[in-house]
């Protein structure tokens, strides 16, 4: 039996690209998902539960990668980390 393999494709926005504080929130809420978690830039993928891994991708603002997620709860784990993509890791300036 295989299972689905979730994709989406996410872009970096905040200011000051995947540094180490966004990294550790990519990897505490991929930790919380019993999904296998990779994300993907320039052909280099890496596992989302490895904070190392994710600092070698040296991801700036408006960096394009993409998630693969794969298991019982891909679907909550991709949107959950495409929901702090979208909302740069809460270190975007508020509007206004």
């Amino acid at each position: 039996m295989s299972s689905t393999v979730i994709t989406r494709n996410v872009v970096v926005r905040n200011p000051q690209g995947l540094h180490a504080r966004p990294a550790d929130l990519l990897v505490r809420e991929a930790s919380r998902h019993q999904a296998e978690i990779m994300i993907e830039k320039d052909g280099y993928r890496v596992d989302c539960k490895s904070i190392l891994s994710l600092l070698t991708l040296g991801a700036e603002c408006g960096t394009e990668m993409s998630l693969f997620a794969e298991g019982a709860d891909a679907e909550q784990a991709v949107a959950m980390i495409a929901e702090l993509f979208e909302n740069g890791f809460h270190e975007l300036e508020p509007e206004g």
